[in-house]
């Protein structure tokens, strides 16, 4: 059976962990540095499997050595959002931890696709790239499935219609600077700009720009985990299967949509090897520019990262 390392005994990583084992896909080892904390959730999930018919296996562990041989490596160890702070205020406490993370982890799994979940995820997919020695395409970010859920969700409710009618695609940063491209987002084909007026798609588009610290306002105490749990593990069942489906997500960009040197949310192919292909949308001149706005905010975060 396949294996899949899960860093970061959170909320993101534990949650993580009990939909990857409830999916009977893989085996998953739960690592935190906190002793007892992955053994004690993980044990309380591998109860849980008689309940739910699965074979999967869960085991908590301190160790990398634990982790080694994995397929895939899920990053979601690192400081969460406070109300009122963006995720780019997280780039220099969350340097240190994303690079002692993928250095053990690259070193006990070589072979594995890195899927990063840590905030700011771009910054910190590019950060990862560089410090395990990957090729790019082995090195994930959860971006544009997760704002793409959120914006399906708000389309549903304002049309009264089933999310999985609608189908969205959330492009750029992960955070203020993403892209949303109303023209792309549709209902059974039918784009949403044949649907709503433009007053109402602005708002639709500002709440999901503010969705996850909509979230943290209301939690007070942590950020948002069910949703980037869901999405996370919709990337790796992709890689786990081999499915090559198509998901936007925070990929190396190398001369795509006409950039350079940054990770930023673009649809992608996602197969056993990590990215098969970055899918190059047919941008207006206008909508190119957006991206490049969007690329230079991800790249101020880089410049960060790279000095921490």
């Amino acid at each position: 059976m396949q294996k899949v390392t899960i860093v970061g005994a959170g909320n993101v990583g534990a949650t993580a962990a009990q939909r990857l084992v409830e999916k009977n896909l893989c085996d998953v080892v739960l690592l935190d540095i906190v002793e007892g904390l992955p053994q004690g959730k993980a044990l309380d999930i591998a109860h849980s499997a008689h309940v739910l018919g699965v074979t999967s296996r869960i085991t908590g562990t301190n160790d990398y050595a634990d982790t080694a041989g994995s397929d895939i490596v899920i990053i979601t160890s690192g400081a969460a959002r406070k109300p009122g702070m963006t995720r780019d205020q997280l780039t220099g406490i969350n340097v240190n931890i994303v690079s002692q993370v993928v250095a053990g982890a690259a070193q006990a799994s070589p072979s594995a696709v890195i899927l990063m979940v840590t905030n700011p995820v771009d910054a910190m997919t590019w950060l990862a790239i560089k410090k395990s020695g990957f090729e790019p395409h082995r090195v994930i970010g959860l971006s544009g499935v997760l704002d793409s859920s959120r914006l399906a969700y708000l389309i549903s409710r304002e049309l009264k219609v089933p999310v999985t009618d609608v189908t969205t695609w959330v492009l750029g940063e992960h955070g203020q600077e993403m892209v949303v491209i109303p023209r792309l987002n549709s209902v059974r084909g039918v784009p949403i700009t044949k649907m709503l007026p433009d007053n109402v798609i602005a708002t639709l588009v500002e709440r999901t720009v503010g969705s996850g610290a909509e979230v943290v306002s209301f939690l007070k105490t942590g950020s948002a985990y069910y949703a980037p749990s869901a999405a996370v593990i919709r990337m790796a069942e992709a890689v786990l299967k081999d499915s090559h489906e198509i998901l936007p997500c925070a990929a190396y960009i190398d001369g795509q949509y006409g950039l350079k040197d940054v990770c930023l949310g673009v649809p992608v192919r996602l197969g056993r090897q990590g990215i098969e292909g970055i899918i190059e949308l047919d941008l207006t001149p206008a909508e190119l520019k957006r991206m490049a706005k969007s690329a230079r905010a991800v790249k101020q975060l880089i410049k960060q990262a790279s000095a921490g």
